[in-house]
């Protein structure tokens, strides 16, 4: 490697990362209550109801939920551009009835090949500020939505795919309504008033957001989903579309190296579901999520198995030795993602290892009456010689989850990263920054990291779109979550309320989030949980209040029925019929 980062300087970039706790993803918009939703034939849960709708369309017109999934995400890219879109990546998980297989869908982007692991380092090798390397052309990856929804169409779509771009065309075209989460989000971005494009459609003349309830129209956002609908995802990686993309990037004052062979080579992988037993009062459950390069399925599985091995479910809900023990188990397994989890194409991952029960139990016996405060990264089985690294804050990501009148089902959590990503608008659509999720440092002590910058790698994710099967098999919740590094926290926590203290899905999902990222033990401000801070101070816990406004979307099966819950912190909703 051409830099190597000595010892004192990521000893000092650790220092600066938790000298306090990481800033939330996206901004709070408020809390707007929210009660269960039911329907008997299918359902879509999304962050704005105009994408709400469309997948309905779709799935009122015999789509099937990847059909829905489809014309949600792009509704959502148009309504929503500050947390997804087709400039981004995403990972999906679709639950096939006929083949009673869960099936792993990974769109995320990878670094340029002209990529090398110094990219987020100054001359002396030191770390450059996340702001600087958010905002430029060095942090845009190659955009993997389009080609993931295009392999999950040709193997689960039921309709056209130029059907599914329809809503989001019309919308674009005709104008949507400027939404409240969104006039916050642009009056706390900065680097889009830089952005000659993204001034021009969300600005006012002196440089102010537009006011809410503005009708906007993107009609070069409907231009781009025009061609994508009529010649397919090549639209985008070829041709016009993707020269614009790369002009962008490499014009911009802290110019990037994407090149068009980076988008001409780019594919979509269909990887192997992560899945392990979780045990409730009422029965063994199967908990399913995301392989590598997403951290986020390992990550769920090794808090419930750390929190089985401890008789969690046997512990009053809401309670400071619950919250007490979920922290702790946070910790450990924050510590093993931070060491171990990278993209597998170029890192050995010790899947089997890191989910063992032997290993769990191992792990589970550190935690004591008295917060670890930080944990250290365990040895799993096949474990490779690694060192860890600490992360930059960020992610503007989004969820949604659809089951289709069949019972097949998609969980989807899709990103830009940074709350509108890069801040470059290409043809309608921002393009992310994901690359920031690399590690900035590509050794540590001599060490290599195992998410350092490597040419065509994948960054490591978060993202952990779930799907849980009760003791006979059948599907009973699709979840997920935004909410940067937080999400495994946010979606286990979920979990717990919905398995272990019988929640209802819009319950649970309401409930004050918490935990641990092997830092802080962080509460949601506002919340009954704060009740708990002195009793948590008192076993060494170092407390922090910070808001959480997660985004936190699922369905569950409940009476015949599917029951849906939409995050009352966001502008979500759930309809089916």
């Amino acid at each position: 490697m051409r830099c190597l980062a000595p010892v004192l300087i990521a000893a000092s970039f650790c220092a600066s990362l938790h000298a306090q706790p990481e800033p939330q993803p996206e901004r709070s918009s408020g809390w707007q209550h929210k009660e269960a939703v039911y329907a008997k034939r299918y359902m879509v849960v999304a962050a704005h109801p105009l994408a709400v709708d469309a997948g309905i369309q779709m799935l009122r017109r015999g789509g099937s939920a990847v059909d829905a999934a489809i014309a949600t995400q792009l509704v959502l890219n148009l309504v929503e551009p500050q947390s997804s879109g087709i400039g981004g990546g995403a990972f999906l998980l679709h639950w096939s009835v006929r083949d009673a297989r869960v099936a792993a869908y990974d769109g995320r982007e990878s670094a340029p090949l002209a990529a090398r692991s110094d990219r987020f380092l100054d001359a002396a090798g030191r770390p450059i500020a996340f702001r600087e390397a958010a905002a430029s052309g060095r942090s845009v990856g190659v955009p993997g939505v389009l080609r993931m929804l295009e392999l999950a169409h040709r193997r689960h779509g039921k309709l056209p795919w130029r059907a599914l771009f329809a809503p989001a065309i019309r919308a674009a075209e005709k104008g949507f309504a400027l939404s409240p989460r969104l006039f916050v989000l642009l009056s706390a971005s900065r680097k889009l008033r830089e952005d000659p494009a993204a001034r021009a459609l969300y600005f006012g003349a002196a440089g102010e957001p537009l006011p809410i309830g503005t009708r906007l129209v993107n009609a070069e956002f409907a231009a781009s989903l025009r061609a994508i609908a009529e010649q397919g995802a090549d639209a985008f990686y070829f041709g016009a579309i993707a020269e614009d993309i790369v002009a962008a990037v490499r014009a911009h004052r802290r110019a990037g190296d994407l090149s068009l062979v980076d988008l001409a080579r780019y594919r979509a992988e269909a990887r192997e579901a992560v899945c392990a037993p979780h045990r409730t009062g009422r029965g063994v459950y199967s908990v399913c999520g995301m392989p590598p390069p997403s951290s986020g399925g390992i990550g769920v599985l090794q808090i419930l198995g750390v929190l089985e091995q401890l008789g969690f479910q046997r512990l009053p809900a809401n309670s400071l030795d619950a919250l007490h023990l979920f922290a702790e188990a946070g910790r450990l397994a924050y510590a093993d993602r931070s060491r171990y989890i990278a993209d597998p194409d170029f890192v050995s991952q010790p899947v089997e290892g890191l989910l063992d029960s032997g290993y769990l139990a191992e792990r589970a016996k550190l935690i004591g009456e008295r917060s670890m405060r930080r944990a250290e990264p365990g040895m799993p089985r096949a474990a490779p010689v690694l060192s860890s690294a600490p992360e930059a804050p960020g992610h503007g990501t989004t969820h949604l989850v659809a089951v289709d009148a069949r019972g097949n089902a998609v969980s989807m959590t899709s990103s830009i990263e940074n709350a509108f990503g890069s801040g470059i608008l290409v043809r309608g659509f921002f393009l992310n920054n994901q690359l920031t999720d690399f590690s900035f440092l590509p050794e540590v002590g001599g060490v290599p990291v195992a998410n350092r910058v490597e040419p065509g790698k994948r960054p490591r994710s978060a993202m952990s779109p779930t799907l849980v099967f009760d003791p006979a098999g059948r599907l009973h919740i699709a979840l997920g979550s935004p909410g940067g590094a937080s999400i495994i926290n946010l979606v286990a926590k979920t979990l717990v309320a919905t398995l272990d203290w019988g929640l209802d899905i819009q319950a649970a999902i309401a409930a004050p989030n918490f935990g641990s990222r092997n830092g802080p033990t962080e509460i949601e401000s506002g919340s009954a949980y704060e009740a708990h801070a002195v009793g948590l101070r008192e076993r060494g816990h170092d407390i922090r209040f910070v808001e959480q406004p997660s985004g936190v979307h699922g369905i569950e099966r409940a009476a015949g029925l599917w029951r849906g819950g939409a995050d009352p912190r966001r502008e979500g909703v759930a309809r089916g019929r």
